[in-house]
């Protein structure tokens, strides 16, 4: 199979719900914005960004994982499966990455761009909770082997972050906290918490695909 054929079967194998997540949830934030003539209307670009995005890239990658009829044909290939796995988790968080490039435009190109950030470095903005939201929609993918599982998971922890943000007074939760940008409350750890949270993206990913190298947990996830 040629590379872009390849690459084409990868993307309608990443399924619905890692494609129209990320659009359909950004463009809901990005619409209720620039409705909002307040001057919020910055705020809610950034929410779009460090919120929906990342949400719907952790649902999107906690679906790839289960979503295959026959598993064990998956595995009779010469090609690892858990290498077909990544690509699907590549297209995902790729595909989420192109659409906050174009939200991060729009914020630049209204001036609604954070003025402690520059343009290039304040792409962690989205890249660092996207990626930690990805990276834990693929590890719990390929601990439970159910999508609707793995992805309560992702919404659950997205929520508490969400409900707790006072929990910043510790030092360790404000490194992983997901919304720094918008509801950080030590502006000076901004940095520290971006690399944190894309070091537990890493971690995230290699638990995950050695998980996936255990081809007894997929087959008997297959047989239940």
């Amino acid at each position: 199979m040629k590379s872009i054929d390849l690459w084409r079967y990868e993307v309608r194998r990443a399924g619905w719900t890692a494609l129209l997540t990320p659009p359909v949830a950004t463009a809901a934030l990005v619409l209720l914005a620039l409705l909002d003539s307040s001057p919020d209307t910055g705020r809610g670009l950034l929410a779009a960004l460090e919120m929906a995005i990342p949400l719907a890239a952790g649902v999107g990658a906690a679906s790839l994982v289960g979503r295959d009829p026959a598993v064990e044909l998956q595995l009779s290939v010469p090609t690892p499966y858990r290498s077909t796995l990544l690509r699907r988790l590549a297209v995902t968080l790729g595909w989420a990455a192109l659409l906050a490039v174009l939200v991060a435009g729009v914020v630049v190109a209204t001036g609604w761009w954070p003025p402690g950030h520059g343009v290039l470095g304040g792409q962690l903005i989205w890249l660092a909770p996207t990626a930690c939201l990805g990276g834990l929609g693929f590890l719990a993918g390929a601990a439970f082997r159910s999508p609707a599982a793995a992805g309560g998971l992702v919404a659950t922890y997205w929520i508490v972050e969400q409900l707790f943000s006072g929990l910043q007074d510790n030092h360790v939760f404000r490194l992983l906290y997901l919304f720094a940008t918008i509801r950080g409350t030590v502006p000076a750890d901004w940095t520290a918490n971006r690399l944190a949270l894309l070091t537990t993206a890493l971690a995230c990913g290699v638990l995950g695909w050695l998980l996936l190298g255990r081809t007894e947990r997929l087959l008997r996830g297959e047989a239940e």
